[in-house]
């Protein structure tokens, strides 16, 4: 999972050493860096000190929150005389979850707190909500898809899968077959397409970011996508679903053997 580190040098080397066995980091030197970051890339939780541009201020991370409020947002600072009314104001918003450097930031607390905030990550509820659907898959492939659904993107082909699961193609296909299952392709597919849902309720992104974010090498891909999985553009589904419909309809209609079975007969 992908943690943007919007924070100074001292905190990120030790938040580093803490969650590097668990969490990848993409570091943000500068608020226009953790922009763009979260923008372009599949970050699921930010880490952000309100002093990363010098003197301690929340209008940044009150933006952050606003344009994306799907993304859950952790403080990590350091005491300053300053910080007390920044912490107030942005507890008002509804940040709460804080850590201050040399003070509470011990390894065991940082990988904790991560950990924790990962179940708030839109990964992970897009994951909860498939579950029964993958349950008819072998564990092992079902491990495969639950790791390419936290990492939306990196796998889409049966090949990939295959090789994943150290399998060859004709065996994972026939997994798929036998638990009633469209392809690992199309699978993937229509779990990039809620993905895609998702983040489109946040303001701050566009369909253009989000095709990026889920690796679409043209945005036109997306919007196929959308009318083949949830049959809407990516407009549409972004202002006419919420996120348990969108993933009811592409679980009823495309996910679920009995479903899939009723259709071809």
């Amino acid at each position: 999972m992908l943690v943007l580190a919007a924070i100074p040098d001292v905190q990120y080397q030790r938040m580093r050493s803490a969650v590097a066995t668990r969490f990848t980091l993409a570091r943000a030197p500068s608020w226009d860096a953790a922009l763009e970051t979260i923008r372009s890339r599949p970050v699921e939780i930010a880490v952000v000190d309100p002093a990363l541009g010098g003197a301690a201020s929340g209008q940044e991370i009150e933006r952050l929150k606003v344009l994306f409020p799907s993304l859950p947002l952790i403080l990590y600072t350091s005491m300053t005389p300053q910080l007390a009314t920044v912490l107030l104001a942005l507890g008002q918003c509804g940040i709460r979850q804080v850590v201050l450097n040399r003070v509470d930031d011990h390894p065991e607390r940082l990988r904790d707190l991560l950990a924790a905030q990962a179940l708030e990550a839109s990964s992970h509820r897009l994951l909860d909500q498939l579950t029964a659907a993958l349950a008819p898959l072998p564990r092992g492939l079902r491990w495969v898809l639950e790791d390419a659904l936290r990492t939306p993107g990196e796998l889409q082909t049966i090949q990939q899968v295959a090789a994943r699961a150290r399998v060859d193609r004709g065996t994972c296909a026939r997994w798929f077959a036998r638990a009633g299952l469209p392809s690992p392709r199309h699978i993937l597919g229509a779990a990039r397409v809620l993905y895609a849902h998702r983040l489109l309720q946040d303001p701050g992104f566009t369909i253009e970011d989000v095709a990026r974010r889920l690796g679409y090498a043209q945005t036109k891909t997306l919007q196929q996508h959308a009318r083949a999985y949830l049959g809407l553009t990516a407009g549409e589904m972004r202002l006419s679903l919420t996120g348990d419909e969108a993933t009811a309809r592409v679980v009823q209609g495309f996910l679920t053997p009995a479903r899939r079975a009723a259709t071809a007969s």
